[in-house]
């Protein structure tokens, strides 16, 4: 097994454990987020009815204008979370659980939070 697969095998284990604790309903969903190199995915999920309510990224065409004006990752990744919160709240749904999938609770991930948090959602 070479370097590369232990690596993605190490993810996969940290994100199961994590995944293990946490379960969204329909009144409180789970906010997961997803981290590539340029982009920030953040979605809610209903895991009782296995439902997407909705997913927002950096590459949302309906979004693109409001983020296209923010230097830099972690500026864009809170937009995100504001955004990801308004239209929660929308949807009546006020509290989340947050679900970081493996990430550390650090830079774009946290910031995406704070954003949500700022928003009116609570964790």
């Amino acid at each position: 097994m070479n370097q590369i697969q232990k690596s993605k095998k190490r993810k996969e284990r940290i994100r199961y454990q994590i995944r293990k604790k946490l379960r969204g309903t329909s009144e409180v969903p789970r906010l997961v987020v997803y981290r590539s190199l340029d982009h920030i995915y953040a979605q809610l999920v209903d895991d009782v009815n296995s439902k997407t309510l909705f997913t927002l990224s950096t590459k949302s065409k309906e979004i693109t204008d409001k983020i296209s004006g923010l230097k830099g990752k972690v500026e864009k990744s809170k937009m995100i979370g504001k955004l990801a919160a308004e239209k929660a709240i929308s949807g009546s749904i006020s509290s989340v659980v947050f679900d970081r999938n493996g990430y550390l609770y650090h830079g774009r991930v946290k910031a995406l939070a704070d954003g949500a948090r700022e928003g009116g959602l609570k964790f």
